[in-house]
Order: C-alpha cells, then structure tokens, then sequence
C-alpha cells in the first residue's frame, strides 16, 4: 500500500473506535441480516454490493447509501456505525458497497470519476441505487448517501454528478468536489489532503456543475464534519466544502445559525435555521481524523427519522413519534411541550419552548424524568443533572425570545421518557 493510503488507513483505524463508541445506543432487536448481492448492473471497477432491509422496512422507504473508509467495506461499515440499527427504528434501507481495488479507496481522482456517466466507481454505485428502485417501492424524494473519509469524498462525488438521485449528503472528514484530482493514475493528492488546494466559492461550485453540465434543477442538501486538527485531510478543506455547497445553493457563507449540539462542537447552518437547511456543517474543536460522530444526527439532517415501519419488529414496537401539543404560552413567561422518538431502551427528545406576551431574555425548563431514565446528551441547551429532575437552561443564542417566539433544544435518554411534562420559567 502506498505511504500516504497506509496514513489514512492507520488514522481511520482510530476514527472507527471513536466512532463506534460515540454512537454506541441501545438499538430494537432484529432478525434482519446483511445480504450480498451481485448482478446488479454495469459495474466497470468491479465494486461489491450489499445491502440491508430491516425486518420492518416502510411502505415507502428511504435509501442510504452508506461509503466506507479506506481500507475498510460495507460489512465493516455495517457493524462499526449504527446505521442499520437505526434503520431497524425507521424502516429506511441501506446500500453497503466495496471497493475491492488494493488500497480499498473510492476513485474521487481520475478524469472518468470526477464526469457524469464517464465510468469508474460512480457508475457502479448508481447501478446499485437503480437495482434497489426496481425492487423496492423506494421514496425517490428521499435517496440519500453518507460517506466516511473517502467515502465522505465520493458523497461529495456522487451528489455532485447525480444531483437529481440524491436528496442530501453527509460528508464526515472529506474533501470538496474535484479536490483529489489528478492527471497520472495516482489516487493521493497530496496538495488537497494537506490543505494546499484553496479556491473561491464560485471556482468550486463551477467544478461541480462542469461535472454535469447544462443541469439547473436543484442541488442536494449537505451536512459536514470535520476535525479542527485533523492532519490526514486537512481542516482547511471543511470550509472549502462550505464554499462549494453554499455556492451550489446560491447562498451566502456567512451562517444564519449557530449552535453546538455536542462537546467541542460548533454548528452552523446556511440558507436557514432549522434542521433541515440547504447547508450544515459541524466543526470539532481540538478533534482530528477522528471525530465523536453522532450517527442519529446524520440521520435526522438526511430526513430519515421521519418515516415508522409498517409493522413492528417480532420483538420490539415499532418507533413512534407523537406530534407535539402547541404549548399556550404565558402572559409574561413562557411554556414549553415535548415529543418523543422512542425505541426500546432508549429515547430522543424534542422540546419546543415558546416565550409568552413579554418576551424572554433567557428561560429555564424543568422535567421530571420517569424512573430509571437518564440524559445522555444534550444540545441547543445546557442540562443540570441527568437523572430525576433535570433543569435545561437556554445556550447563548436561543435565550431571547420575542413575545410568541418558538426556539427548540432536544436531548437523548437512556430508558423510557414516556410520560415527561416540561414546565417553563422565563427571566
């Protein structure tokens, strides 16, 4: 293996551990198991191709197509991420392909990977997503990919030659579209991983559309991670990734929202505020290579926890997510309400806080959790306690509230949060 491909395999032999302890939750039970399956079209790189569909797949699924790291597949990818188990709560399928090159890397390098239908790893990759439209009663508004390393670069490739397939990406420490390419055969480009390679929003956004050219329909949403110290693919290309997304969407780089959903994190958001923006991208303080990714975060940016099964697992109840009561607020304080994606062991809590006739300058919501319930994380919000009665106190962004203005903040639990009434007070 070539010395800079050893380089990166070693540093995601790291990240995988961190990751896997990151998002290690309690998931529903399961029967289903990864199948392989092969025949399943013009596949020029001689990719393989696995695929998941949990025992309780919805009546109109949502696909991921979920790229590894190098050196890595989708098996490894299967069992390293929650992915699957998160499509065991929300009835989505996912595509786990591998490269079977050496060096187990994506071609985001060569001429005919970086054309639309100009050959390489990308045509084998939406033979896949087209052999699973065939079979299965797909939600086309809902096809999505999310990469990890080079697989992070090659959703940058994908979404950017397939605009019309994909509804959003995540790209978590990758590089901008184009930023890998070379002219001789070599799959490094040591310019781009050591953050050598920089250009205008414009410069990069034109790479991506000369990719496919004379296309003007919309582009896919993007979600991006990175590691402030990450010396395998620089940090300097998370911000070129934001140029060119941002570009691509014909927006401004300056954030319409800021938050920090996790420790060392910062995310910020383009084009909107809400969670399911053109552009997201979340940085990791003092992180490198190896970043605490938060897979059920993914999942709620790529719009997958949204959908239940149409039946429940043999073992389990299927997820549910009630509507939130619109809170009545106050006359000079606040009110707030919650709702739950529950699955068993666990839960996910979104808290809608509305500021009454006078406004707030910040708010505190208590709830008392059932017993043996615990928070496990938190973000938009800073929580006192994890157990009994937790205190949630506004971050400093989210504490002032026009009168009749809604912010959210949301945590995840261990156990049950069935039954949980928040109460609001306002300062």
């Amino acid at each position: 293996m070539k010395p800079k491909l050893a380089l990166l395999a070693a540093a995601l032999a790291t990240a995988v551990a961190t990751a896997t302890v990151a998002v290690a939750i309690p998931a529903p039970a399961s029967a289903a198991t990864l199948n392989q399956v092969t025949n399943f079209g013009d596949n020029p790189s001689n990719l393989q191709m696995h695929l998941y569909v949990p025992d309780s797949v919805a009546s109109r699924p949502a696909l991921l197509l979920a790229l590894h790291y190098c050196t890595g597949s989708g098996p490894a990818l299967h069992t390293g991420f929650p992915l699957s188990s998160l499509a065991d709560r929300y009835g989505y399928i996912v595509i786990y392909p591998s490269v079977t090159r050496s060096s187990k890397c994506w071609d985001v390098s060569s001429p005919q990977a970086l054309r639309r239908d100009g050959g390489s790893d990308p045509i084998g990759l939406k033979s896949m997503i087209d052999y699973v439209r065939q079979r299965y009663a797909v939600d086309t508004s809902r096809i999505v990919a999310a990469g990890f390393s080079s697989g992070a670069m090659m959703t940058n490739v994908m979404l950017g030659l397939y605009p019309e397939v994909f509804a959003a990406g995540v790209s978590s420490s990758g590089v901008p579209f184009g930023c890998f390419a070379t002219a001789n055969g070599s799959e490094w480009n040591s310019e781009c991983s050591g953050g050598r390679i920089t250009k205008t929003a414009q410069q990069w956004g034109d790479l991506v559309r000369n990719a496919y050219p004379g296309y003007a329909g919309q582009r896919p949403r993007m979600q991006i991670w990175h590691g402030t110290t990450d010396t395998t693919l620089s940090y300097v290309n998370f911000g070129e990734q934001i140029k060119q997304w941002t570009n691509l969407h014909g927006l401004s780089q300056t954030p319409a929202y800021t938050d920090y959903p996790q420790s060392s994190a910062t995310r910020t958001r383009y084009g909107g505020t809400g969670g399911t923006v053109p552009v997201e991208a979340i940085s990791f303080q003092g992180y490198g290579h190896s970043i605490p990714f938060d897979g059920a975060q993914a999942i709620r940016f790529l719009g997958l926890d949204n959908a239940s099964p149409t039946t429940p697992p043999p073992t389990t109840p299927a997820p549910t997510t009630p509507a939130p009561t619109t809170p009545t607020p106050g006359p000079g304080g606040c009110s707030a309400s919650v709702s739950l994606s529950s699955w068993t062991g666990g839960f996910v809590a979104t808290v809608r806080v509305t500021a009454g006739s006078s406004g707030t300058s910040g708010w505190t919501v208590s709830m008392s959790l059932p017993a043996g319930a615990s928070v496990t994380n938190t973000w938009s919000a800073s929580a006192s306690g994890s157990v009994g009665t937790v205190r949630f106190v506004n971050v400093s962004y989210n504490g002032r509230l026009s009168p009749g203005q809604v912010t959210e903040f949301g945590f995840q639990g261990n156990g049950s949060g069935s039954g949980m009434t928040p109460t609001c007070s306002a300062s």
